[in-house]
């Protein structure tokens, strides 16, 4: 374990698409969603202890929430759990923590990951993480973990390598977005191509100089931040200017822009359990193919996935591939092959 490795954890989404176990009040960072008794943001944190010291690690979340993660992992100092006023997507998230790192420990590689994913092969996982903790040090070089596709999956951007070396730090020809499921077949069938899974790795003064080349409007916003930074003028800085941030993701912001970007490959078994069906696939089945969380009992069901809260319980008969999900009064009774209707299904 090195002393000098940062670990960010992005923790300010909502899982919509989740409902109505994770909602606005409570998303599924902070729930355990595959019953395992620890909460994504949990096992999130779980697996990089091994890599950098409990004290290194940094929380950037929404300010409703900021109980919640002290709650979650209180090992981790509460000047280290960052609360954004509103959501300005990945960019300007990065870009505040990363210059809190830089205040606190200048010299620092930092790995960002978002808290809401499911890693089976942590082992494997961290040994790719200290690779590219090892090529970003000393270096200018910004290393993205690419995860191995197992199928044609339209749901995840793409990561295009200029060679195949597994566990190598490679370079990177070019991002895709979201594809067809023609193109999706296509990215399979050429082998230099991973889902984007959203992990970052750098050294926290290249990033920091890459966001004031490629996003100076970023940069200029937390110029104005920057000196009330550890203070206690600092939630109001934020709440002045933070709103100024471009609304952009750090891979448009940086990424897409840079000629420093780098990749290494893994895999993991890995998640970042955006619907049910993809919920479904880590909990183990029973004899009818039915997974469930919590209190059930299930009757000529087959094929489904139920998820009960602490406290409540379902009796279901005759379901065939369903999703069945309670909690706090709100029931979801779907179709798996439905899930991707589900955010705009919970919209009332």
């Amino acid at each position: 374990m090195a002393l000098n490795n940062h670990i960010v954890i992005m923790a300010g989404g909502i899982g919509s698409r989740l409902w109505p176990v994770s909602t606005p009040e409570l998303p599924k960072q902070f729930i355990d969603i595959t019953g395992s008794g620890r909460s994504l943001l949990q096992m999130t944190a779980d697996r990089f202890l091994s890599v950098a010291p409990i004290e290194n690690f940094w929380v950037v979340t929404g300010a409703r929430y900021t109980a919640k993660v002290r709650e979650q992992l209180p090992q981790i100092p509460v000047s280290h759990i960052l609360a954004e006023p509103e959501g300005r997507n990945t960019a300007p998230c990065i870009a505040y923590a990363c210059r809190k790192v830089a205040k606190e420990a200048p010299r620092a590689n930092v790995v960002v990951t978002p808290s809401d994913a499911l890693v089976v092969d942590t082992g494997k996982f961290t040994s790719v993480i200290r690779k590219a903790l090892a090529a970003v040090d000393g270096s200018g070089k910004i290393v993205t973990v690419g995860i191995k596709p197992t199928r044609p999956e339209t749901g995840y951007g793409y990561i295009c390598a200029e060679s195949l070396e597994q566990e190598a730090v490679v370079k990177v020809s070019e991002f895709r977005e979201k594809p067809d499921l023609e193109t999706a077949v296509k990215y399979l069938a050429a082998g230099n191509f991973f889902w984007n899974a959203g992990i970052f790795v750098w050294n926290v003064a290249t990033i920091n100089a890459q966001l004031r080349r490629y996003a100076p409007q970023i940069s200029g916003v937390m110029d104005k931040i920057e000196p009330f930074l550890f203070t206690d003028k600092e939630d109001a800085a934020l709440q002045e200017h933070f709103r100024e941030c471009e609304k952009i993701s750090i891979d448009y912001a940086v990424m897409e822009k840079s000629p420093d970007i780098y990749m290494i490959a893994c895999e993991p078994q890995w998640s970042d359990l955006g619907t049910w069906v993809a919920v479904k696939e880590h909990i183990q089945a029973d004899a009818d193919g039915n997974c469930i969380v919590g209190d059930a009992r299930l009757f000529d069901c087959h094929g489904c996935i139920v998820h009960v809260p602490a406290g409540g319980q379902v009796v279901l008969q005759g379901l065939r591939d369903s999703i069945v999900a309670l909690r706090d009064g709100r029931l979801l009774i779907c179709q798996l092959s439905q899930d991707q209707a589900i955010k705009e299904m919970s919209k009332f």
